[in-house]
């Protein structure tokens, strides 16, 4: 025998509650705990499945006023030299070249920052020297204040030569940031706030470049001048001396720092 409908209405029942009832803290707690948490992680990890990430920061930059330069003056080698380490200095002879320096730093923005170096260097020669090849290494005090707090002393090199002698050399860059590994964003990083010359060495191969930059490669942070057109000048008269000038600027720089998973 066959059924069909005669007759049917809906059923609605209403649960009410008052609002300090227990009923109500429950479903208002059910509420949170199912939308608040997921936001919370996904906000803590920077998502789900990154695992590093970056921010950008305008470091405190600092020239400390130390310098070494060492100039080629002839095809068989010979050199001139100057440092601001009296070790060095006393290392040299009478290959010591004491130039005159002026330095500037500025801040164009008015942030609190430093935002420019400007160096000029002028090297006596005797009638006989020409500059053919410059080394010139740079010291700063770098830091980082934003996430990851880094205190530590670092470096620039500046190396040009010319197949001819020059009279002056300019070198427009940024000081720019190498990181090997993502650097952690807790705690404060200072294991590099050391000299990278120990200036209070009397012996020669402290002041290697070569003992001197492999040294400071090892680091997880340093810094180098991005510099893409040294610029010469070419030709020199007698007992002029040789010119310097470098505009060095301090960029915004990314740092990248790993992430960790929140549980």
């Amino acid at each position: 025998m066959g059924f069909y409908e005669v007759y049917s209405h809906p059923v609605l029942i209403r649960y009410k509650a008052s609002v300090c009832s227990r009923a109500s803290v429950f479903v208002l707690v059910v509420y949170v705990l199912t939308y608040i948490p997921p936001l919370l992680i996904t906000y803590r990890s920077q998502g789900f499945w990154l695992k590093q990430s970056s921010y950008e920061e305008q470091p405190v930059v600092r020239f400390q006023y130390e310098m070494l330069m060492i100039g080629v003056t002839s095809v068989s080698g010979d050199y001139i030299a100057w440092s601001t380490f009296s070790n060095f200095n006393t290392l040299l002879g009478d290959k010591l070249r004491i130039p005159t320096v002026s330095v500037r730093e500025s801040d164009s923005n008015g942030d609190g920052k430093a935002d420019r170096l400007s160096l000029q260097m002028s090297v006596p020669l005797n009638s006989a020297e020409q500059i053919y090849s410059i080394q010139l290494l740079l010291t700063f005090s770098y830091q980082l204040r934003r996430m990851s707090v880094v205190v530590m002393q670092s470096m620039v090199l500046v190396q040009s030569s010319s197949p001819v002698p020059v009279s002056q050399l300019f070198i427009s860059g940024d000081l720019k940031l190498q990181q090997k590994e993502p650097l952690s964003h807790r705690g404060v990083h200072t294991q590099y706030n050391v000299s990278v010359i120990d200036s209070a060495s009397p012996f020669a191969n402290s002041y290697d470049l070569t003992t001197i930059i492999r040294k400071y490669q090892e680091r997880n942070l340093t810094t180098y001048l991005w510099c893409p057109v040294p610029l010469w000048t070419v030709g020199q008269a007698a007992n002029t001396p040789f010119q310097i000038n470098a505009e060095i600027r301090y960029p915004v720089e990314t740092i990248t720092y790993p992430l960790h998973t929140v549980c």
